[in-house]
């Protein structure tokens, strides 16, 4: 029998450089309370959601999607023919096929690079980030770019007081690389499939399609509403509370790291509540950055952490070389945690 030539990949990958992009369109929690009966206060305490951005016609996920890589790819010092692959984390790329990886890895310049999207939700950037680090060791590319975009607002109905206010728009960028240390530390990753109906599409596409179904939802004029995001808000909450502090102290662990020894708190942007309660659990120092990055953006689900990284880098509240405990969680129910070395 041949024997299969073992792949020579690096020792270890790391992120080399992170880019972000945030529609022009900032919209006031006021604009929300025009379709909801609410308060800009309650949307506040309940969330910590002051404002967040909505994408014009033009900032598509590619288009967005391109300006993150490109600040993510000069970041690390790259040309993006060096990209051996693409991997872009998105629930709302309404074409079913091609992959819109396929077109952004075409428009940046690279070099025929590996290239498709994933779903995986608000965990969708730790599933991509777990991937390229795996190509990286494997061999299978030398630099991955990874993408979480979202245009979360075509997925919103308005008029639904529990979701309205929640989402935004925005895509976050990384290149992740060969590194001679450990930049990745080891992912904590699962899903619990017997909660999928706490966050869900609203309307399945085929049934979308029988626009004359009587038991499709309407909006308030009697026109039948397009499909959106809907949740079970408590039941979402006390999971994310009580089950990812957990999952994210699991990653301490795996990397071989204390709360002490942490510098960076990079969670998924869900609800400042949700993150204070994290933070309390895992009774991190208070010298510890912690992103809350929701209150002016929102939750952008899969581009949510890699948006709250670029913003804390750019703003000096985490520099280069800090050590950094990153955790996605949201439909499915799935979640992705990890520790990183910040580009």
């Amino acid at each position: 029998m041949p024997k299969i030539k073992p792949a020579k990949g690096a020792p270890y990958a790391r992120i080399l450089g992170v880019g972000g992009y945030r529609p022009t369109r900032v919209v006031p929690n006021e604009v929300i309370l025009e379709k909801i009966d609410s308060s800009d206060e309650w949307i506040r305490s309940r969330s910590g959601i002051e404002t967040r951005h909505w994408a014009s016609p033009e900032e598509t996920v590619a288009a967005m999607s391109i300006e993150a890589s490109g600040k993510a790819i000069a970041s690390a010092g790259i040309d993006a023919s060096q990209i051996g692959a693409v991997i872009v984390s998105t629930v709302s790329h309404f074409s079913q096929t091609p992959a819109i990886a396929t077109e952004i890895a075409d428009k940046l310049g690279t070099d025929k690079a590996a290239a498709f999207d994933i779903s995986a939700g608000c965990a969708g950037f730790g599933y991509g980030l777990t991937l390229a680090k795996g190509m990286i060791v494997e061999g299978s590319a030398e630099y991955v770019l990874v993408i979480g975009v979202e245009r979360l607002s075509d997925l919103t109905d308005l008029e639904d007081r529990a979701t309205a206010f929640l989402f935004g728009d925005g895509a976050g960028a990384v290149v992740v690389g060969p590194s001679e240390e450990p930049g990745i530390g080891p992912t904590i990753w699962g899903s619990e499939g017997d909660k999928a109906q706490t966050i869900k599409q609203t309307v399945p596409w085929d049934r979308f399609r029988k626009a004359d179904a009587a038991d499709l939802p309407r909006d308030s004029e009697g026109n039948v509403k397009f499909p959106a995001i809907t949740q079970e808000g408590q039941a979402v909450f006390r999971w994310a509370v009580f089950e990812m502090a957990k999952v994210a102290q699991q990653a301490l662990d795996a990397a071989g790291i204390t709360p002490d020894e942490l510098d960076v708190f990079i969670p998924h942007q869900a609800n400042v509540r949700i993150i204070d309660s994290m933070v309390k659990t895992l009774k991190l120092p208070e010298r510890v950055t912690v992103a809350r990055d929701i209150r002016t953006t929102g939750n952008t689900s899969a581009a949510s952490i890699p948006l709250a990284m670029e913003r804390l880098l750019a703003t000096g509240e985490a520099k280069s070389g800090d050590t950094a405990l990153v955790i996605g969680f949201g439909a499915g129910l799935v979640y992705a945690a990890t520790v990183v070395t910040l580009p």
